[in-house]
């Protein structure tokens, strides 16, 4: 039980991949015991657990062996809320069909008899059950296999959603904003190391016309990303429609297609040599309040002088710009005019957000949680590691509060 209930744990956290020997010798094992003895007289928990973890690798495990429930395990939480994650890899069988119901049902009927935290997991059980969770998707997708080139960084991605929206009530839309931050980093990996010139233009092309059929003559890892793209796009669209009556699907396709659009220019300046001048350069891709938000970005991108991942492609930066125009400059001094631009960014930020705008509350202080987080994100050190991002995520992830000697505030 300890090493199912380890391997669940692993797989939430995202670090499988480091243990996947060790994994498939405790499900080959897992498999064999339950082919030969069945479940016997293990709780519903165990039961569909093990259910859960061989079904979802692969292994072929009936449906019986996952659905099994009787009314008096209507006290019983934890084994409701196995029973109905194992429920979520139906594949049409009537009995997990009527597991999920059932484990949903009892599950709903508990919250308002549960403490404040168990109603918690409850709920985000029933919400956000693992096999359709973040970690899930990103694993399932399936595009850093295909783009060996890409990075497989789901949980970097995730903390630009942490950061723009902290809001413990909007946990759906951070992993849903996940999902196209994260296409946004394939993307830009395409555009840096893995297409052709040829290729690129033909992709910016088929996403401005947002044609499937455009894609024919495309390497199949540009086919995926596309795939990809039209169905968070979609998703996401259906989403904020069934919420708020306004379908944006017209307005991201725009905005993928500008940000194409930006990434090709690059390309072509890159590809033929062309090093742009530096106001040219930071006017390529920035749009309205967020412009200041962009800027800043972008120049602390400039500054780490190195992709995350030590990529070999064909990135330029605000500091190559500036010293191919004002010769004789040093790289020292460049990174100083750089530094000095963030600060002014920073101040026409704050101006921007102080002053009327058109803008909702949530979306300017989300632009400023924006540029909080870029340094965080673009500080590398001599090994192109982000030893400040790591920081981070141990305090908001792992570590507890330091309560025990702080002060009463009265």
């Amino acid at each position: 039980m300890e090493s199912m209930m380890m391997i669940d744990a692993i797989q939430r956290l995202g670090i499988d991949h480091h243990f996947e020997e060790e994994i498939e010798a405790v499900l080959q094992k897992q498999y064999m015991k339950s082919s030969i003895h069945g479940d016997c007289d293990e709780d519903l928990y165990e039961v569909a657990l093990r259910f859960r973890l061989l079904r979802q690798e692969g292994y072929t495990v009936p449906a019986e062996q996952g659905g099994k429930f009787k009314q008096n395990l209507r006290e019983d939480i934890r084994g409701l809320m196995g029973l109905y994650e194992a429920s979520q890899l139906s594949i049409g069988e009537d009995i997990l069909e009527e597991a999920g119901n059932f484990s949903s049902l009892l599950l709903n009927a508990c919250l308002q008899h549960l403490d404040r935290h168990q109603a918690a997991v409850v709920k985000n059980t029933l919400e956000h059950p693992h096999h359709k969770s973040l970690a899930r998707w990103w694993k399932d997708l399936g595009l850093t296999e295909e783009l060996k080139f890409a990075r497989d960084q789901p949980l970097k991605c995730y903390m630009w959603p942490m950061a723009i929206i902290p809001d413990p009530r909007l946990s759906e839309q951070r992993i849903e904003l996940t999902k196209p931050i994260s296409l946004i980093y394939i993307i830009d990996d395409i555009f840096d190391v893995g297409g052709t010139l040829d290729e690129l233009t033909l992709f910016t092309e088929a996403v401005n016309r947002w044609d499937l059929s455009a894609f024919k003559e495309l390497p199949e890892y540009m086919k995926m990303c596309f795939k990809t793209l039209d169905d968070i796009t979609n998703e996401i669209s259906t989403k904020v429609h069934k919420e708020h009556k306004w379908n944006p699907v017209g307005s991201l396709r725009k905005a993928w297609a500008s940000l194409c659009n930006a990434f090709l220019v690059e390309a072509k300046w890159f590809a033929s040599g062309h090093v742009p001048k530096d106001e040219e350069y930071l006017k390529n891709g920035a749009v309205s309040i967020i412009s200041s938000t962009a800027t800043i970005l972008r120049l602390w991108d400039d500054l780490g002088s190195a992709k995350d991942e030590n990529q070999d492609g064909h990135d330029g930066s605000y500091v190559e710009c500036y010293l191919k125009e004002h010769r004789g400059s040093s790289v020292e001094n460049a990174r100083q005019i750089v530094a000095h631009m963030i600060s002014d960014m920073w101040k026409r930020l704050n101006k921007e957000c102080l002053s009327p705008n058109p803008f909702s509350t949530s979306f300017t202080k989300g632009s400023l949680n924006i540029a909080r987080m870029v340094p965080l994100m673009y500080s590398y050190d001599d090994q192109q590691c982000l030893p400040g991002l790591e920081e981070h995520m141990k305090s908001l992830l792992l570590e507890n509060l330091p309560y025990r000697n702080a002060q009463k505030i009265n």
